[in-house]
This record gives structure tokens, sequence and C-alpha cells, in this order.
């Protein structure tokens, strides 16, 4: 097996990250190769709002605020996870998908391209040494959080990729044995 194979049978998400998250440097490689996501008719649907340093704290307020509107008897445990919530990393990436009309291009397969370019963004953010993890929860749906992050009306976000530097050992995943998820037809 060779050593590209190997890296990406065993990557996993980092729960608990610090610092140093990847450069700027780092990060425009990193997108780069999101890029790269399946992409039918060159739409080009991804696009990522960093999210970083004092940022993070201004985010987390607009957690706040967004999960009050949503639920307004949230309690201050709730309130108060909301707004630390972008302090688990030192980087945050929205990864948003500006979905279009396209008579070939289903807004379904644009937020699927949208979503592998998320994937590639954690599996080159774990080939720089670094690693992260995917979130999402009701903040990715809610459209005010949205509109905090300057996202246009046909603009939505698949996910917020947490990236730094994992703390602790990779945890230890069970290996999966492929045939049991595939089957001939």
């Amino acid at each position: 097996m060779n050593d590209i194979l190997r890296f990406l049978q065993q990557r996993n998400s980092a729960p608990k990250l610090t610092e140093p998250a990847p450069t700027a440097q780092e990060m425009a490689e990193i997108f780069r190769a999101a890029l790269r996501a399946p992409d039918h008719a060159w739409l080009r649907p991804s696009r990522f709002v960093t999210i970083e340093g004092s940022r993070r704290q201004d985010f987390g307020d607009l957690l706040e605020q967004c999960l009050v509107q949503r639920s307004p008897d949230a309690d201050e445990a709730a309130r108060s996870k909301a707004r630390n919530a972008p302090l688990r990393a030192p980087l945050l990436v929205a990864v948003v998908v500006n979905v279009a009309e396209h008579l070939k291009v289903p807004p379904l397969e644009q937020r699927l391209s949208a979503g592998c370019a998320a994937h590639a963004v954690l599996l080159a953010t774990e080939a720089c040494g670094f690693a992260g993890i995917w979130r999402t929860g009701a903040a990715a749906f809610d459209r005010a959080v949205m509109t905090g992050l300057g996202l246009a009306a046909s603009e939505e976000i698949i996910g917020f990729l947490y990236l730094g530097s994992r703390v602790g050992a990779a945890k230890t995943i069970p290996p999966l044995d492929a045939a049991d998820f595939v089957s001939s037809w």
C-alpha cells in the first residue's frame, strides 16, 4: 500500500485543538487543494470564510445572539457553550456553498461539491501536519448566522471546520472492512 492511501485510511477528527494553526501561506495551499473538489460545470460553488484571533470571540457573540433568537429560553450553560464554541480551535473555516440555478447541476450536487471541498480542507490540513474537525449544529443552518457572516441569500453554510494542532495523540479508530459497505449489483 502506498503512503497516500495509508494516510487517507488513517485520518480522523481531532476534537481538542490548540495553537499553532496553519499559517496564511499553508492555508493558501490547503484552499488550493480544496478547490480541486468535483465541480460539475465549473460552477465553483465553494468559498471559505476564515475566523481567527479576536474575531473568534466576535463570532462567539454572534452565535450566542442567534441562539437566543432561536431559543429565547436558552439557559446560561447553552449561551456560554455557544459563546465559547469558536475558542475550541485557533482557526475556524466556515465552508460556504453558493447554490446557483443550473439546468444540469441540481442544488444537491452543488452542496455535495462544497462538502467535498470541506473534506479536502481537512485532508490537506492533516497533510500539512495539523488537525481538524468538522462541526455543524443548529448554528450552521441558521440564516441569522449566515447573514452575520456576510453570506448572500443564495449561500449556505456547509459546516464549520475547526483547525489547529492536535492535543495529545490521535485517537485509535477501529479498522473497517470495506466488504461490509460494498455490494455488487
